[in-house]
């Protein structure tokens, strides 16, 4: 384990593959209401040139907050934002904010993460993303809130889960030394779900912000019933890897007998609710996640949505997707 100093500031750390709309995070930054520590902000870009270079440093030149630029590629998630805990642990920032490149940030935003690490006590913080559309998008996405992001939590209400695109982790806890993110999971994602399944793990905590919020508009090719399909089959399959990490072959059967069900479940309710469709369509959402846990513990193969493996081989880096 390696001993890192850290000081009480905060590096906003935001990964970046060939998205424009990294310019309106950024400018969402400058007004930040100040949250008592110094803040910095670094861009880990994750394409194989350093193809956000000149943008960001043109933007640094006249933000009010210190903007460092890393070139962490290629195409594999898990690269950019374990160049951004290197970054933070080498700097002593104490508390990394990880954001996403497509997201804008309200001015308390930030101030409200640190005050509710500083009010629980836990590791780690997640704030809600709240989902905008454009007019091409389908009513019932809006009505069933189908890309809002909020924590999962279980029946005692602590929350079982982690995210990447609005949380803040404290670095000084014990819960978070030396963890990083898996370069395998990095092509599928799930990366951060891995992460902190690890971090509770080892006796972290995560708590919720609820008025720590920030925006993101949905392209009208994220605003499709199949694109969330395919998103929530591969979060099953993330979900299945994880609780079948140490489990029996008698126990993944078991595992996936349930998902199973469950998935049969969410089928047969999604038929009782056909004229309905911000309903069906969220029973189908359930459906092909459990279908994905199913297909993970029958030994399918992981869905790969970023390009770049362990070994430096490439596939599609599929840029214009978004999963957390």
């Amino acid at each position: 384990m390696t001993a890192h100093v850290f000081y009480d500031s905060v590096l906003i750390g935001i990964c970046t593959f060939r998205r424009p709309e990294l310019a309106a995070t950024l400018a969402s930054l400058e007004d930040l209401t100040p949250c008592g520590l110094p803040v910095a902000v670094a861009i880990a870009d994750n394409d194989d040139q350093p193809s956000a270079r000149d943008r960001v440093q043109a933007i640094a030149a006249g933000h009010s907050l210190p903007v460092t630029y890393i070139h962490a590629p290629k195409a594999n998630i898990s690269i950019a934002r374990n160049a951004l805990l290197d970054h933070a642990r080498t700097t002593g920032a104490r508390l990394l904010v990880y954001l996403d490149d497509d997201e804008t940030v309200e001015p308390d935003w930030l101030k409200r993460l640190v005050q509710a690490h500083r009010d629980s006590g836990a590791g780690a913080i997640l704030g809600p993303v709240r989902a905008h559309y454009l007019p091409d998008a389908p009513v019932w996405m809006d009505r069933a809130r189908a890309h809002d992001t909020l924590p999962v939590t279980g029946k005692d209400g602590t929350i079982t889960s982690g995210y990447t695109c609005n949380t803040l982790v404290d670095l000084s806890d014990p819960a978070a030394a030396d963890l990083r993110f898996d370069p395998v999971r990095g092509r599928s994602g799930g990366e951060d779900s891995a992460f902190f399944a690890d971090f509770l793990a080892a006796g972290g905590q995560i708590a919720f912000a609820p008025d720590a919020m920030v925006h993101e508009t949905v392209p009208s090719d994220r605003a499709r019933l199949a694109w969330l399909l395919r998103r929530r089959y591969r979060m099953g399959q993330t979900h299945a890897s994880l609780i079948a990490r140490g489990r029996s072959r008698a126990g993944r059967i078991k595992a996936a007998g349930i998902a199973t069900t469950k998935a049969m479940v969410c089928g047969g309710l999604a038929v009782i609710g056909v004229a309905n469709p911000a309903w069906r369509n969220r029973q189908l959402m359930r459906g092909a996640l459990h279908l994905g846990a199913v297909s993970h513990l029958g030994g399918a193969r992981q869905i790969e949505i970023y390009g770049t493996a362990p070994d430096g081989s490439d596939t599609d880096p599929r840029s214009g997707r978004k999963e957390n």
